[in-house]
């Protein structure tokens, strides 16, 4: 029987709310054979992830998700199996953890003059204090009686047009996938369903990321439904992407999203791991 591959997950290093080991023992619990950690604009947790799953004989993947703006449209393009030690990869992330930090500070700053205190503060006691997101904001708002779910954070405070939106200023498509490729990986567009884009622009996007050297397309994900991963299928079939699987995966409080089920990539998918290492 073929192992479970999950190449989609977060950790407490950026938006999760499981430690890097604690997520690799909750993998390894649900089945899942082969699992990546690409947290968000950071390799923070890698280090801790690979040495857990070391312990427990479970096949792991160092990954990160980087954000990238794609005409005017935030985009996120998983790296998998990159060298976390790459100079170049470790300085285009420096450059948007930067950005982050003032994001979050300018997300405080507006949130407390639409009349929501102490917003800045309570997202960074939320957050491992070095990396602060949107999510985090959220977390907040919730506990704080504002919204009734994190969905409806984003809905009502954190998009354009409402009081703790800042627009994303993040890499470029052709960078995103030239760090990736610097550091030895594979550039993977994820959960390419979610996006607010036409079919004709999702064509675009992803004739755009083929050309400048990405390689796969996130066929299965946690936010996908069952039509989306036939209509996903045809798209990396019609541009000679490799499929790939994770469960975007970010605790326990989204039961909806779990470890260990993923289905089968459609028929007719040639598997982003295919070719990796029997060692994986």
């Amino acid at each position: 029987m073929n192992p479970q591959y999950d190449l989609h997950a977060h950790s407490t290093a950026s938006d999760g709310t499981l430690a890097p080991a604690e997520l690799m023992r909750r993998a390894q619990a649900a089945g899942v054979g082969v699992m990546a950690l690409t947290d968000h604009d950071t390799l923070a947790g890698l280090d801790e992830a690979a040495a857990e799953a070391a312990r427990l004989g479970l096949g792991f993947v160092p990954g990160v998700e980087i954000s990238v703006t794609w005409n005017a449209t935030t985009i996120h393009v998983v790296g998998l199996r990159i060298d976390p030690e790459n100079v170049q990869l470790i300085d285009g992330l420096t450059r948007l953890q930067a950005f982050r930090d003032w994001r979050a500070v300018e997300i405080g700053r507006r949130l407390d003059a639409a009349g929501y205190a102490g917003a800045f503060e309570g997202a960074r006691a939320l957050s491992n204090g070095r990396l602060i997101s949107r999510t985090h904001f959220a977390r907040f708002l919730v506990d704080n009686g504002h919204a009734a779910d994190v969905r409806a954070v984003f809905r009502k405070f954190l998009v354009k047009g409402k009081p703790g939106f800042v627009a994303g200023q993040w890499a470029g498509l052709d960078e995103a996938v030239q760090w990736i490729r610097s550091a030895g990986g594979q550039a993977v567009i994820a959960h390419p369903a979610r996006y607010t884009l036409t079919r004709s622009k999702l064509r675009r996007l992803l004739a755009a990321f083929a050309a400048a050297g990405g390689e796969g397309l996130e066929v299965v994900s946690g936010s996908h439904s069952r039509d989306d991963y036939f209509s996903m299928a045809h798209l990396a079939r019609d541009f000679g992407l490799l499929a790939s699987s994770g469960s975007d995966y970010h605790g326990p409080e989204h039961p909806w999203i779990e470890l260990g089920r993923l289905p089968d990539l459609p028929d007719g998918c040639r598997a982003i791991w295919k070719e990796w290492p029997l060692s994986i």
